[in-house]
């Protein structure tokens, strides 16, 4: 037997409660100690895509609010006390060049750079690698902490914040 709407109507507050409620008391990744700042580094890596449901509020947007690239520069995500906003870097394996343009509660703490892709598919096919990356400008941190700033209600932003702090 079906269940009649006014379940339903009286279990949605609760339900968009408990939704709420889990997203602000998740776990953070585990902390991993910073790679040496270094101009080149090896990384792990993996692929975001603005398809997917975490990032569906953000579109095609990034952390900076400009569009996320595809081409001759590509947007990357990650914690931004080890690569800052406006770090650029080539993949050596692959010749690609990306710029930290965004981050992402998985990346904080993590020596993980999340990289665009336009489509699902294309980040299946990146899934997760190790790579060479060259460091050819390193981003300004403390004009990222005033970008963060502002979301500092956020577990992975204070992380980050925090790191910025200590690093510099």
């Amino acid at each position: 037997m079906p269940l009649p709407l006014s379940f339903f109507r009286r279990s949605l507050p609760l339900a968009l409660a408990l939704t709420l409620l889990t997203g602000c008391f998740r776990s953070l990744p585990p902390y991993e100690e910073p790679l040496p700042r270094a101009r080149v580094q090896t990384v792990r890596t993996t692929a975001y895509t603005h398809t997917e449901r975490d990032h569906w509020r953000y579109g095609k947007k990034n952390a900076l609010g400009s569009n996320l690239c595809h081409g001759k520069v590509n947007s990357a995500a990650a914690d931004w006390a080890r690569w800052p906003a406006g770090t650029i870097f080539r993949i050596q394996e692959t010749g690609q060049i990306f710029e930290v343009d965004d981050y992402g509660w998985a990346l904080a703490g993590r020596n993980t750079i999340d990289l665009y892709k336009p489509t699902a598919r294309d980040m299946s096919h990146w899934g997760v690698r190790r790579v060479h990356i060259e460091v050819l400008h390193w981003g300004d941190p403390w004009a990222s902490y005033r970008k963060l700033k502002p979301a500092h209600g956020y577990k992975h932003v204070r992380r980050m914040l925090r790191e910025i702090r200590e690093f510099y």
